[in-house]
Parts: C-alpha cells; structure tokens; sequence
C-alpha cells in the first residue's frame, strides 16, 4: 500500500508539481514580469462578472488605462456583451480554460478540449483568435509545455489574495503597495464566483484598485496591456544591448590601433580610406601546396592581410546579407591585388616574400583570384580563431548576433594563401613603372 502511495506521489510530482514549480520559480517558458522601467501591466482573471466586470471597465475607463482579461471561455459565451466592451475599449482578452478547472487535474486531451473551447467562444464575439493563456491558479501539467507553441503563457509577479472578502480593501491596497516594483504583472481577480474566492470579494478590490491606480500614475508609472508592455520591454533590451554594442566596437577598433603600431600593420594605399592593411612577417604554420604548384614552407615570409575594420563595419551595416559583404569584398581584393604587386616590387625588403597570406571567414569567390583556399589545421588556433572573428562580426556589425545566428556552419575561418609569383604574373610590373610609382609616393 505505501509502495502504491508513493508512486502515486511520484506521478503527481512528474506530472504536475515539478512543471509548476518550473515556471512559477523559475519563469520557464512564462512571462511573470518585466525587466524593469516604470511599466505595470494590470491583469484580471475569472471574468467575466455581469456585476463587476462592468464595474471594473468604468474603472479603467475613467483613468484611461489599458489591462489584460483573462477570460472563462463559458463566462465569456454567457456574457458576450462585456467581452465585446472589453475588445471595443482596447484591452487585451486572453483565455484561462472553459470552467475553472485545475490542469493538474485534467488529461493533456481535456485541457486542450477546455483551451479549445475558450480560443472559439472568444473569437466567435470579437473576431480575434486569442494568442495568451493564462492557466488557472498558475498550475500545470508536464504536458502544457507543448501548448508553448500556440500560446504565450503568462504568470505575474504580484498577487494579493483579492478573492477573499477578509482584510477588505486596506489588505490589498496595502499589499499592493508593498509589493509593487518596476515591471510588475499585477494578477487580480473580477469574479467571486470561483471556487475557493467569496462572492463579494470583486467590490474591495475595485475599491483597492482606485485608489492605487490613483496613486501610482502620481508616481509617474504607466499601465499597460501585456503584449504592449512585452513589445516596449523587448525594444528597451534592444537599445541597451546596442549601446554596449557600440562601446564594444569602440574599443575594438582601439585596440585594432595599438595592435597595428605595436606590430607594423600597414595600409595598402589602393583606396581612400584603404580597406586592407599589411604586415610582412614568418610563416610558422604547416607547408601548403598552393594553386599555382608552389609551395608554401615554415619560415618563409609573408605578407599577411588585415582589414579595416572600420570600414569593414560600415560595408557590413550596409549589406543585406553576407552574400553581399562577400561579392563586394572580392571586388576589394580584385582592385588591392596590383597594389599589392607595386608594394611588393618596389621595397627590396619584402624581395624574399612568398605569398600573400590572411585568415578569414568570408572568403566566398576567393579562388577565382588565384587564391588557394584551405581550413585551418584543427587544434586550439582553430578553435580560438574561430572565436575570435565570430565576436569580431557580431561586434562590428548593428545587429550583432543576429546575423550569425543561424549561419554557423557557413562562418568558418579559412587560410586563403596566393603566391606572389602567381601575383607577379597577374600583375607585372616593368622596371620602368617600378621607378614612376617610386617617383609618385615618394
């Protein structure tokens, strides 16, 4: 008998009580409150009540504020009219379930037959297909995580216990104030015809709500429908993020300065401001076998190619796709590759210079330049590589993340390496021209 118990435990546990713990916890999958700013969305279930609900959109009317109802689908089709005035005044109607029956209690069938029938009576009044959901007593079952996908579950972040007539209007007005913090979803309940509330519990509430509401726009707060309050929050994040995003640029293109003084990084003067920049040093890598034949050996010298990134930014924010970045950047290339030729026939320092060498993860159409494209070796260089210039995209570019999101398997950092004879024999220079672009930069 106990060993029946204590399984019978257990399936509650793994049914209903540990997803609700989940989301009333630990907000999975729910929203319960905002991350700040003085935005309070007022939210009330159980409705409609043909004695309060009337009551309570006079209310809200008077103040000129915008709240979401959570409605019972069964409340909703004996009283039509308020669902209608809810809808025509500009509030938002989500759904509990059709009776106000507990989802720990239900099958996952019978609670999306409940949901069902709510979504129809809802959307047979307004013409709106409800998109929030809000179970009753914030309780669920291990099943309604897949309801995920058609709805948007809301919780809150402040309740007061409204629906007992007990303490009267100073106990919720009270805790209400006690309790209110920036973001705050505030649950309160316009029917006392639900099992557990008292009937006359709607009129202390009304009579709480007045008097906050009066107190709180003094307080310089706004209230708001959920998914208003949703969109401005998820706009505020978006605008932080950028002014980080900024600053992280900042300091990247700093840092980009003092690497090319400390290490000699030079710009290749093919346009104004030049897109690449240039260091000559050994290569300390494997030997490769390039395009042209040759190959590529540990010490040989190299000229290894940086960008600009400041005007790698502005090409990126610019492009609507990487796509773009990437046939506009070979263009680049294309019109660099001559200077890079004067460069390197010019100066008798880079007379031992092998290839032209540089690391990159946009380096579609490469190959039609003579370039010999290769992954990197696997190992710690590769991985820490590919870090590194996944974080200098996301950094430079307006929506960071965003554009590489999705696109992993495409940004992969490869060598792309082209032998300076093979760049001799694309772009000759005669002895003659050597001496007039001497003459020119001198």
């Amino acid at each position: 008998m106990n060993l029946v118990i204590g399984y019978m435990i257990g399936a509650l546990a793994v049914y209903s009580v540990i997803p609700t713990m989940l989301i009333r916890l630990f907000g999975v999958g729910v929203y319960r409150k905002g991350d700040g700013g003085r935005l309070i969305a007022l939210t009330f279930d159980d409705g409609p009540d043909p004695l309060y609900t009337s009551q309570l959109l006079d209310l809200l009317q008077r103040y000129g504020i915008s709240s979401t109802f959570f409605v019972l689908g069964s409340s909703a089709e004996r009283h039509p009219e308020l669902i209608k005035r809810m809808h025509r005044e500009g509030h938002l109607i989500g759904i509990h379930n059709y009776e106000h029956k507990a989802n720990a209690l239900m099958t996952p069938k019978r609670v999306m037959r409940q949901l069902s029938r709510s979504v129809e009576a809802v959307e047979r009044i307004t013409g709106v297909k409800p998109e929030f959901y809000r179970p009753p007593w914030g309780v669920i079952n291990i099943f309604d995580f897949l309801l995920l996908r058609r709805f948007r579950f809301i919780l809150w972040s402040i309740i007061v216990g409204d629906w007992s007539s007990r303490g009267g209007k100073h106990k919720i007005k009270s805790r209400l104030e006690s309790k209110l913090k920036d973001g705050a979803v505030i649950v309160l309940h316009d029917s006392g015809q639900t099992l557990g509330a008292d009937q006359d519990a709607p009129s202390h509430m009304l009579q709480a709500l007045e008097e906050f509401v009066r107190e709180a726009l003094a307080k310089g707060y706004s209230f708001l429908r959920v998914d208003e309050k949703m969109k401005l929050e998820v706009k505020a994040k978006q605008h932080k993020r950028g002014y980080y995003r900024r600053i992280l640029a900042y300091l990247w293109h700093k840092s980009d300065e003092i690497f090319h003084h400390c290490f000699g990084v030079k710009p290749i003067r093919h346009a104004n401001p030049p897109f690449f920049l240039y260091r000559v040093r050994r290569y300390l890598g494997g030997d490769l076998e390039l395009a042209d034949q040759s190959t590529l050996r540990r010490g040989d010298q190299v000229m290894e190619l940086h960008f600009n990134n400041a005007m790698l930014v502005r090409l990126v924010s610019e492009s609507r796709s990487l796509v773009q970045v990437a046939v506009q950047m070979l263009q680049m290339v294309r019109q660099a590759l001559p200077y890079m030729a004067e460069i390197l026939a010019q100066d008798p320092r880079y007379s031992e210079v092998k290839a032209i060498y540089g690391i990159t993860m946009i380096h579609r159409g490469a190959e039609r330049l003579g370039f010999t494209v290769m992954n990197l070796p696997e190992g710690w260089f590769s991985t820490l590589t590919r870090m590194y210039l996944r974080a200098q995209l996301s950094a430079i570019h307006p929506e960071g993340r965003l554009r590489l999101k999705g696109k992993q398997d495409v940004l992969i950092p490869k060598l792309v390496v082209l032998s300076v004879q093979a760049l001799k024999q694309q772009y000759p220079i005669s002895t003659e021209e050597n001496e007039r672009e001497c003459s020119c930069l001198s």
